[in-house]
């Protein structure tokens, strides 16, 4: 039912489909900035206020934020808020009837054209008495908001008396109504007639880490494996000991979440060679993807990679380096998987009555089961609820999961809503390279993190409007986490392409999205695909060992570690580049020049931050270009200009709307501007 004072559309509000029960949290992180915005109007020509209450996770109101409509004749109010600490917060827009701005509308018309005067200035005076009344104070308040209100209620009874002083100037007594503190004191205590509240709407405010991170993915039996270039002898696999050795080199890096593809045992049946050869070799490890053997399956580790006993210590030596271990979590199974034999009504069976393998025609996964979510749903979601805490018992927070898209949504619902019940710390990262509205869906009903088009998108204007799309209002539930590359992906832009190319990609997924990651080799440049036209990586390390000499990369300059780790360093010192929702993009007069910044607002809780980076994505040829900024939108001068300074030279320019760039990418690919005034 429409209130008194009718609000309508009220943002963010994020709705679920249709089939699924419930309306879910948008979503934020402490001191994370986020608007709410509403449809506000009334009757006739008397004037409104607008406003949004925050509501901490104890149901405590957070003081009023104003809400300013946002272009005149709009009836569209909207207000920045920012909720403090983790937990279920909600949050309400109120509307009201504002007498005293009517009153001031009038009387700055009346009072100097000397009609009705003494009226006008004697109602005004009413108000502003009324206004006084209405603020309260008690010993249970805070001191600071105690004498605030103190301040507010003599500066607004004065102001009343004032206006009722005959023997004072009508102007004198007008301005006396309309100044400063007046101002301020109506801000924060309004006079309202007519209060009207929406409904309550919920907001989760989870840890940073589930919108901040950056990503490092690897194989533990890639690291410390043992390859006979004469092929006489079974190569042998790293093992999580080995791998452990690993953790130093990427914390180093700057990242501060490792990732492992599935360390459980691998399957024999139908497993695949070298390069998704349909015949695996004497030596050929098969696929960690294709879950499950008589040494076990989902709770169990690979017997080469180590005993859970040496997970733990992997854990342990990740979180004394300050990385968190994400670990895959891929719902199918090996055909040697132990559910087959116990559950086989877990899976479909086919005509002929064999269990059906994975196919995506012509592709076919002959080495993977996939689940049906529709036999024994309950029996299914047990064990993966089991399945999960059990991993959560042994220090792992994050998980990625492996096709969330094929499974049905109110299996991820109610498993993301059972582990937050207990766990709201636990990070669920989507990998879904789907249609749209199923990555959206996913997003919707829990997933913190998401896979995104990052990969597909190459040019200005394919970022510019895939980059605003997800800082738009898709940011209240979707946050993206740009993978630069992943065993599966390797993109067109990359593949033959030299390292400035990776640095380019680097550059724009770091600065764009404030979690991003990269798999294993992306420093070194590999970018052979399989075939011409294939994302498929020659020698791929799904089905291969695939050992780096990271100490020769490094004496011979053939990496660009350096770069990834500059870039985390100016993530981890920029609380602007910890969000989303402050991207904004900027007009360069030519194509191969993108322009973007973030900033943090001067009464933001980490201070005003701001960071521009200009990027050349053409990686073989130097380019130049004019940028200009939408410096009102900064918060800066461009008549007086600003100083920067680039966090990737150290060099420093003094900047203002227009300037000229020239970027060379085998010198450095972007600037990443930090604006010092």
């Amino acid at each position: 039912m429409i209130g008194r004072i009718p609000i309508l559309d009220v943002a963010p509000v994020v709705r679920l489909p249709d089939d699924l029960t419930g309306c879910a949290p948008a979503k934020a992180v402490p001191n994370e900035v986020f608007s709410v915005s509403a449809t506000v109007f009334r009757e006739g020509h008397e004037m409104l206020g607008a406003g949004v209450v925050l509501l901490d996770p104890a149901g405590r109101p957070q003081p009023l934020v104003r809400m300013r409509e946002v272009a005149p004749g709009t009836d569209r109010y909207s207000a920045d808020v920012a909720a403090t600490s983790e937990g279920l917060w909600h949050f309400v827009v109120e509307a009201w009837g504002d007498p005293i701005a009517g009153w001031r509308h009038d009387a700055e018309i009346k009072i100097p054209l000397g009609q009705d005067t003494e009226l006008m200035l004697a109602a005004g005076a009413l108000l502003l008495q009324r206004a006084a009344a209405q603020i309260k104070t008690t010993t249970a308040m805070p001191p600071a908001e105690a004498r605030e209100a103190r301040r507010a209620k003599t500066a607004l009874a004065t102001a009343a008396r004032r206006l009722a002083d005959e023997e004072v100037p009508a102007a004198q007594r007008l301005a006396a109504a309309t100044g400063a503190a007046i101002d301020a004191a109506l801000g924060t205590f309004p006079l309202r007639d007519l209060l009207t509240r929406s409904d309550s709407h919920p907001v989760i405010v989870q840890r940073e880490r589930a919108l901040f991170s950056a990503w490092y993915e690897f194989f533990p039996r890639s690291e410390g494996a043992v390859l006979d270039p004469t092929h006489r002898s079974k190569p042998r696999s790293g093992t999580l000991r080995t791998a452990a050795r690993r953790l130093d080199q990427i914390a180093d890096m700057g990242f501060d979440v490792v990732y492992l593809p599935p360390i459980h045992p691998i399957g024999s049946t139908a497993r695949k060679g070298r390069n998704n050869t349909l015949v695996a070799g004497p030596g050929d490890p098969g696929s960690p993807w294709a879950i499950g053997s008589p040494d076990g399956g989902h709770d169990t580790i690979q017997p080469e990679l180590g005993t859970m006993a040496d997970f733990d210590a992997f854990v342990a030596r990740a979180r004394a380096l300050g990385l968190e271990v994400a670990l895959d979590l891929a719902l199918q199974a090996s055909p040697d998987h132990p559910w087959v034999d116990k559950h086989p009504e877990w899976f479909t069976t086919r005509a002929d009555g064999s269990i059906a393998y994975a196919e995506n025609p012509p592709k076919k996964y002959q080495d993977i089961y996939p689940l049906n979510f529709d036999n024994d749903p309950e029996g299914i979601y047990a064990e993966v609820n089991a399945l999960v805490r059990h991993w959560m018992d042994h220090g792992v927070r994050i998980f990625r999961v492996d096709n969330p898209h094929t499974k049905p949504l109110p299996f991820w619902q109610r498993l993301l809503a059972d582990i937050a019940s207990t766990d709201p710390d636990v990070i669920f990262l989507a990998e879904a390279f789907t249609r749209p509205a199923m990555m959206h869906a996913l997003a919707k009903l829990g997933f913190q993190q998401s896979y995104t088009y990052f990969t597909w998108r190459n040019t200005a204007a394919e970022l510019t409007e895939y980059g605003q799309e997800l800082a738009g209002p898709a940011a209240a539930y979707m946050r993206p986490n740009f993978f630069v590359n992943t065993p599966d992906i390797l993109g067109g832009y990359l593949q033959h392409a030299r390292l400035e190319a990776f640095a380019v990609r680097a550059v724009l997924a770091a600065m764009m999205s404030p979690s991003w990651g990269v798999y294993s080799g992306y420093e070194l440049g590999e970018n052979i695909p399989l075939v011409p036209g294939s994302e498929e990586y020659l020698d791929s390390e799904k089905y291969a060992y695939r050992p780096r000499d990271w100490d020769r990369a490094d004496q011979l300059g053939l990496t660009i570690a350096p770069l990834l780790t500059k870039l985390n360093a100016i993530r981890q010192a920029h609380p602007a580049l910890h969000y989303l929702r402050n991207l904004r993009f900027h007009y360069s007069d030519k194509p191969e020049i993108l322009c973007f910044s973030k900033h943090t607002r001067a009464d933001s809780p980490d201070s005003a931050d701001i960071v521009l980076t200009v990027v050349n994505l053409d990686p073989g040829n130097p380019q130049e270009a004019t940028v200009w900024l939408d410096t009102a939108a900064l918060g800066l001068d461009a008549a007086a200009g600003f100083g920067v300074t680039d966090e990737l030279t150290g060099k420093s320019f003094r900047w203002g709307q227009g300037n000229y760039v020239r970027l060379d990418p085998a010198v450095a690919p972007a600037h990443i501007l930090t604006v010092t005034k």
